[in-house]
C-alpha cells in the first residue's frame, strides 16, 4: 500500500482532481482509497434516519451495512481528533491512498495550485511537496509538474511519488 497527499489552498481544485484521478488510476489497474480531512462540523448522517437516532441516543459507534456498502460512524465525544496515522491504519489494503488535507503533516504531497486563487505557492515552505499539478506554468521549475487538465500526466506523478504507507507512518511517528 502506498500513499500520496494532494495539498493546496481552498479552491485550488484538489477534490475535482482526485475525482478525475480515481477512474484513471482504476483504469491502470490500481485499487484506490481516499482520506479527506473535513471541517469540525461535518456530518454524514441526518435527523430522522435510524443511524442518527442511534447516535443521538448515545451509541459510541453505529455501523450501517447493506449489500452495496458499509459506513462506520464513531462519536468522538471529546476524544482527540484521529491523526492521519490513525486513519491510515483503519483502511483495508489497496494499491494507492490519496490524501486530501493534512497539509501540515510530514508525508509526501503534490501541490495543487490555481493561478486565479492569487495565493502564494506552498512548496517553498514545505519540503514534503514532491511535485506540482496546476492550471498554469509551474511556480517553481525544480519540481516535476503536470497540467491539472492532463489527467494521465497527473496520474503519472501520483504513481511515481506515492510512498509506502509504512514509510509514511514512520515519518508521522517521528514528527
Amino acid at each position: 500500500m502506498r500513499a500520496i497527499g494532494l495539498a493546496g489552498w481552498s479552491g485550488a481544485g484538489k477534490t475535482t482532481l482526485i475525482v478525475r484521478l480515481i477512474p484513471e488510476l482504476n483504469r491502470r489497474g490500481f485499487s484506490v482509497s481516499t482520506i479527506k480531512h473535513a471541517h469540525h462540523g461535518f456530518d454524514v448522517d441526518r435527523p430522522g434516519k435510524d443511524s442518527y437516532e442511534h447516535r443521538a441516543a448515545g451509541a459510541h459507534e453505529v455501523l450501517v451495512a447493506s449489500a452495496n456498502r458499509l459506513a462506520l460512524m464513531r462519536e468522538l465525544r471529546g476524544a482527540p481528533e484521529p491523526s492521519l496515522a490513525d486513519l491510515l491504519r483503519l483502511l483495508e489494503p489497496v494499491d494507492l491512498v490519496l490524501i486530501e488535507g493534512f497539509k501540515r503533516d510530514p508525508f509526501p504531497k503534490i501541490e495543487v495550485y490555481r493561478a486565479a486563487n492569487g495565493k502564494p505557492p506552498m512548496h517553498p515552505q514545505d519540503d514534503d511537496i514532491v511535485a506540482l499539478i496546476g492550471d498554469c506554468a509551474p511556480p517553481s521549475a525544480h519540481l516535476p509538474h503536470a497540467s491539472i487538465d492532463d489527467i494521465a500526466a497527473a496520474a503519472d506523478l501520483v504513481v511515481a511519488h506515492a510512498a509506502p504507507v509504512a514509510a509514511v507512518l514512520e515519518r508521522l511517528r517521528r514528527s
